[in-house]
């Protein structure tokens, strides 16, 4: 009798471990947030595609602890797949419901984002107000799209979801102007974007009717590729043998390999295509299946927390031209151009958060290809971006086809209703200016806070309770900013609800016949005797710019630091 209480209490105990274990490291869920492993064929996120004017998307956010102590962060559609496409026609109404079904791993999970956390009070547990930010909490952002700043729609200040919640309903419409081109979705709580996004938080928005914009890729097979970035899998591997000998490895501030100048060495995170990972330090690319020397047009976001990519295309060591058609999800000839227009390439950069739509051509039969981004100098302070693979493609007759082919024969969009940006001349012309500062200048590793700053206002973090905005616009306006960059590190410039137009380059006019959502600001190297910077025409016609909204850099871990401030555009 005694010897078989002792096996009860045994095997209770076992159980009980078991299950500790399991629930530490979210074993209890094996397939939740699975990936694929490396060297795995790249297949295309599920497209959830609308009916009669209406897309209807339920969608839950899901977090898994591995056994190396990282979390994957997903989203699943009913059906479980991850990060679906959301494919949309300018006029649609989305309706999409958010359950949020996140844990919590810890303490450690909300360093990132500590000293901005908000706990939500027992009185205000309403998501459209509560504006609550812990490590559990979640919300999404419609990136690029020009819907309202609303709750419900594209508010990120306030919004605000909890795991104990009801799924929240978003209602929004796709207005009938909204260019057409490749857009995504992502948490937005301030102090923790990037632990989501970077563990998997994100998926492709397609806007339908690119072909419409420019009949040069009528009938084209469309591929949707989204770039994302992970902490390293392998973290304390040597180098690969066939990487040139580097200076010694430096950390830079965030706790990543920073930035030395060579273009190789190790990155400060691993990247994926279509989940399938592309670790450090061999490389092990990813397989893209094509047919020999098929035109294809090619969706990419980056959709990195911290990455830059320089993308090219090589047939054995030689770069192809790739045919760029859109960029941050506006076609090219949308803008200033008339008629059909390809930008022929040899190298696309993009920043976190942007996105390239372009004309590749498969590699004849035989030929060795491959998709690889080239370094990206990210100053001193910045972290280590190098050369590496990302795909390989295999070309076979029997290649599958990409799940998706645009229409042959496309009725055309009308035209714009408002002149081009381009033309129209600014209210007004504002400076801001990125800039960092040491908490402890007596130490160089310590803590970094961030800043974007209105010329003549005090340097401040950003403050999601203030509600006080940093800039004040009327809707119809155009201005012109020029953006700063105070630091020694490379800067990407992000504001929500609108696109902007490049118009100087470091003082010097560029004609880009094109917008933009993203851009990248170049570090300063100390010696220079100007900040560099760029000047960028901000759009405020449309109206669904009214309300209270933000621009920051989409470095996300800047981001969280602090680097964000906030626009009230009055109707």
């Amino acid at each position: 009798m005694l010897k078989n209480f002792r096996v009860v209490l045994i095997a209770l105990f076992w159980l009980c471990f078991v299950g500790a274990q399991a629930a530490l490291f979210g074993q209890n869920a094996p397939d939740v947030c699975s990936r694929p492993a490396p060297g795995s064929v790249v297949t295309e996120p599920e497209d959830l595609r609308s009916h009669n004017g209406v897309l209807k998307v339920d969608l839950t956010i899901e977090n898994a602890r591995q056994s190396d102590g990282s979390v994957r962060y997903c989203y699943l559609d009913k059906n479980g797949k991850e990060s679906p496409n959301l494919r949309v026609n300018p006029g649609d109404l989305v309706i999409l419901k958010l359950k949020n079904s996140l844990k919590d791993f810890g303490a450690d999970m909300a360093v990132a984002g500590s000293h901005h956390m908000h706990a939500a009070s027992e009185k205000n547990t309403d998501p459209c107000t509560s504006g609550q930010m812990s490590n559990t909490s979640t919300n999404l952002h419609f990136h690029g799209l020009t819907i309202p700043p609303v709750c419900h729609q594209d508010d990120v200040l306030k919004t605000s979801i909890q795991p104990g919640d009801q799924p929240f309903e978003y209602r929004f419409r796709i207005p009938e102007n909204e260019p057409p081109g490749l857009y995504w979705y992502h948490p937005h709580i301030h102090g923790f974007t990037k632990q989501e996004v970077l563990g998997g938080a994100s998926g492709a928005l397609i806007v339908e009717g690119i072909e419409r914009a420019n009949k040069e890729v009528a009938g084209l097979p469309e591929r949707v590729i989204v770039i994302r970035d992970q902490d390293l899998l392998n973290p304390n591997a040597p180098p690969s043998k066939s990487e040139p000998v580097v200076p010694r490895n430096l950390i830079e501030r965030d706790g990543d390999a920073a930035n030395n100048g060579t273009g190789f060495g190790k990155p400060a995170k691993d990247l994926s295509v279509n989940f399938v990972p592309v670790p450090y330090p061999d490389y092990t690319p990813a397989v893209i299946e094509m047919k020999p020397e098929e035109q294809q047009l090619w969706r990419v976001l980056n959709a990195s927390g911290i990455t830059y990519l320089n993308l090219e295309v090589l047939f054995g060591h030689t770069p192809q031209k790739l045919g760029l058609v859109a960029l941050d999800g506006v076609p090219l000839n949308q803008s200033g151009m008339i008629g059909d227009f390809i930008d022929w390439q040899m190298h696309l950069g993009v920043p976190p958060a942007g996105r390239v739509e372009f004309i590749v051509k498969g590699p004849p039969i035989g030929a060795s290809a491959l998709l690889v981004t080239r370094t990206v100098d990210t100053g001193a302070g910045g972290e280590n971006d190098p050369n590496r693979m990302i795909a390989k493609i295999d070309v076979s007759k029997d290649a599958p086809e990409p799940q998706s082919t645009l229409s042959a024969s496309p009725k055309p969009l009308p035209p714009p209703s408002l002149p081009w940006l381009g033309s129209v001349l600014p209210v007004r012309t504002r400076r801001l200016y990125f800039s960092e500062k040491l908490l402890d200048p007596n130490n160089p590793n310590s803590a970094t806070e961030f800043y974007i700053t209105v010329d003549g206002q005090t340097p401040q973090v950003f403050d999601p309770q203030s509600g006080v905005p940093n800039i004040v616009v009327k809707q119809g306006t155009v201005e012109d900013w020029i953006i700063e960059n105070r630091s020694n590190e490379l800067h990407a410039f992000h504001i929500h609800q609108l696109h902007f137009l490049l118009v100087a380059h470091n003082g010097q006019p560029v004609s880009e016949p094109f917008l933009r959502d993203a851009v990248n600001v170049p570090y300063y190297n100390g010696r220079a005797l100007q900040y560099p910077s760029v000047r960028l025409r901000m759009d405020f016609r449309d109206p669904n710019t009214v309300g209270d909204f933000l621009y920051h850099c989409h470095l996300l871990e800047h981001e969280d630091g602090g680097m964000m401030g906030l626009i009230r555009v009055e109707p």
